[in-house]
């Protein structure tokens, strides 16, 4: 008998130890998700603030950028949760910058009502992506729409100056970027696999070529821009031009079953995490990181190694020990912001939804 009741402490001590070391990803869902509604969003207007500072704010509403990041971290949020609707309100929002000027409709940076603004080519292609996915899931068919929408706006943002690729800013022609381009293919890419259509892929392959012929380091990670006309590249090194090439590379893999792809793929996750992951933390962009985490994320789909995935939790870890407030708001400054909330708001979704 006594061996027996120690049999059962034991193993209530240890599942209780294991419990205590796995995060409980769910709950900071919920309380990340319970701040922005409380301290970034305007419920009259349907519109999201930039800080949860009026001063630092100075009466604007939120610039798009922002909302792309809650977007993506919606749908990991259904994904989650798919009885609960998380997306809605954010389109709702999103549809505010909608701007319906020649020579294709987009979505600019500021509230359309509020300030005619530039428009860009990255941010249209994070909504394209979020749409994307929650489409795979829901296969709404607005969100399908509201994608190709934005892939026409993507190709006024394209030539062949420099050899091919995407602008970054619409009508801005001094260089072309990775946070484009990377981005670009694989909303090309979620649009073929959607329809089945080949010019979709044909784009893909281009641009996803073009980026790798021009702005691959040898450090297997890739520089922020090409500038025009001087050709030269601006060899800064960010984290989630990284994992949008990753990602790129992964699906480009599983829908041509061509192994150089996934041996890009490789080359990118084994030089990111060589170069940007330094003393048990990635550097202080959370959304660059998140973008980062969405490449690691795919490849783990293929490769089954959770091991790749270790030092993104580690991080996602330290975040939540030593970078928030009394009130749970993430960022390592005092204002806080919407994009970092929602940056983690997604990373900890989708860690909760790893199998």
């Amino acid at each position: 008998m006594k061996r027996i009741s120690f049999l059962m402490i034991l193993g209530c001590a240890m599942a209780f130890c294991a419990s205590a070391q796995t995060p409980n990803y769910k709950e900071r869902v919920s309380i990340i998700h319970k701040n922005i509604y409380s301290k970034f969003y305007d419920k009259g207007a349907n519109l999201y603030l930039e800080t949860n500072n009026a001063e630092a704010n100075k009466g604007n509403h939120s610039f798009l950028w922002p909302l792309t990041a809650l977007l993506q971290a919606a749908n990991e949020m259904e994904a989650l949760d798919p009885a609960k609707t998380y997306i809605a309100p954010v389109m709702k929002a999103i549809d505010q910058y909608y701007a319906d000027r020649a020579p294709s409709p987009a979505y600019q940076a500021m509230v359309l009502k509020e300030k005619i603004d530039p428009r860009f080519y990255d941010d249209n292609e994070w909504i394209a992506i979020a749409l994307m996915d929650a489409y795979a899931r829901t296969h709404k068919k607005q969100y399908l729409e509201t994608s190709k929408m934005i892939y026409r706006f993507l190709l006024t943002g394209h030539d062949q100056v420099a050899g091919g690729g995407f602008y970054w800013e619409e009508g801005n022609l001094k260089g072309k970027n990775t946070c484009s381009n990377g981005p670009g293919v694989l909303v090309a890419l979620r649009l073929y696999r959607a329809t089945n259509d080949k010019a979709y892929l044909d784009t893909a392959i281009s641009v996803y070529n073009w980026t790798k012929k021009n702005l691959l380091s040898p450090k297997g990670i890739y520089y922020d821009a090409i500038k025009l006309p001087s050709l030269k590249v601006d060899s800064a090194l960010y984290t989630y031009n990284a994992g949008a090439m990753l990602q790129s590379g992964v699906i480009l893999y599983n829908i041509t079953q061509d192994k150089k792809y996934l041996a890009d793929a490789v080359n990118v996750a084994d030089g990111a995490e060589k170069y940007f992951y330094r003393n048990g933390k990635l550097p202080g962009n959370y959304w660059f990181n998140a973008v980062l985490a969405r490449g690691y994320f795919e490849l783990y789909k293929v490769e089954q190694n959770k091991a790749r995935l270790n030092f993104i939790i580690a991080d996602a870890e330290h975040i939540w020990k030593n970078e928030k407030d009394a009130d749970n708001l993430l960022g390592e400054r005092k204002i806080k912001s919407l994009i970092d909330q929602s940056a983690m708001l997604e990373t900890y979704a989708r860690l909760a939804n790893l199998k």
